[in-house]
């Protein structure tokens, strides 16, 4: 009798009539960086573990120590869970122990795309990832696009934060813009980010 009664109790939550009921589930219990599958935003590199020795083909060579093996190609970095919302990706590469100095943006990188391969071109329209776009480099060095590491007195920090936007192109920015007017239009139209750390 106790069987039947729990079985008959477990139809009655699972059927009514004919259909099967899902409990709703609350908007606020997604996270802000949940892509479709709610997998939270997230970046990787396969040249560096977070918080791991970035190699030295990514440092600069605009230092003056002449080091054959630096070449400042940018790291691979791929990213996963975006919102389901994102229209378009950027990355903004910081120096945290040197005042969060910028390094790089790319932006406008189309939604449907999810890594970016090493040694993006230094121009402001690289051909991959097609569509985007990158800032202006003004420092050491001078250059569209990826400034690596330039630490050669100390070990830092840097940062890749992979953004998600909610529009398909910063319009307002060009290949005049600074790069600290790209990384306020970025994370002004922001859904989410994600970040991955390297020592340098």
């Amino acid at each position: 009798m106790t069987i039947k009664r729990v079985v008959l109790s477990a139809l009655l939550v699972v059927c009514a009539g004919g259909s099967t009921v899902a409990a709703a589930t609350p908007p606020s219990s997604a996270s802000p960086d949940a892509g479709p599958a709610g997998a939270a935003l997230a970046i990787t590199s396969t040249a560096f573990t977070n918080g791991g020795r970035i190699p030295i083909v990514h440092e600069c060579t605009s230092s003056g120590d002449n080091d054959p093996r630096k070449k400042n190609e940018s790291p691979p970095l791929a990213w996963t869970g975006g919102p389901a919302e994102t229209q378009s990706y950027a990355i903004i590469m910081r120096d945290v122990d040197n005042r969060n100095l910028l390094h790089w943006i790319i932006y406008d990188i189309p939604a449907t795309v999810a890594e970016l391969p090493q040694n993006v071109e230094h121009v402001y329209k690289p051909t991959v990832p097609a569509g985007s776009r990158q800032i202006y480099y003004r420092g050491s060095a001078s250059l569209f696009g990826y400034q690596g590491p330039c630490s050669p007195s100390s070990v830092n920090t840097y940062t890749f934060t992979v953004y998600a936007l909610n529009r398909a192109t910063l319009t307002e920015l060009n290949e005049n813009s600074t790069i600290q007017t790209a990384a306020n239009s970025i994370t002004r139209a922001s859904l989410g980010s994600a970040v991955i750390s390297g020592e340098s």
